[in-house]
């Protein structure tokens, strides 16, 4: 695999919720959250993705939020990262949530 490079994106990330085989707990403003984000592009390649909650701003199993946050992927994920891309947020092989990207950053 290549190095990895950072790319920010503006995104609507919702957690499952516990029925839908998510989540049971929130995650926590003034946290960092860094689950494995999954753009299914290789088999078992996953990219880690900086999901950073203001203090006091807990995200709970069925939200949304739009925030930024910075993805570590390899150069071959840049052509798939646009405006309308979603994918899925995982925390080991667990579906937890999903993204969508709404603008890309930089």
């Amino acid at each position: 695999m290549a190095k990895s490079e950072t790319i920010r994106v503006r995104a609507r990330i919702r957690l499952l919720t516990q029925q839908e085989g998510g989540r049971s707990r929130p995650a926590l403003g003034g946290h960092s959250y860094r689950p494995n984000h999954d753009f299914s592009l290789r088999t078992g390649e996953m990219c880690m993705g900086f999901i950073e909650l203001p203090a006091g701003q807990d995200l709970a199993p069925g939200e949304s939020i739009e925030i930024v946050l910075e993805l570590m992927a390899w150069p071959e994920l840049r052509p798939v990262i646009h405006p309308g891309r979603v994918w899925r947020i995982l925390e080991g092989p667990k579906a937890v949530g999903s993204g969508e990207i709404l603008e890309v950053l930089a």
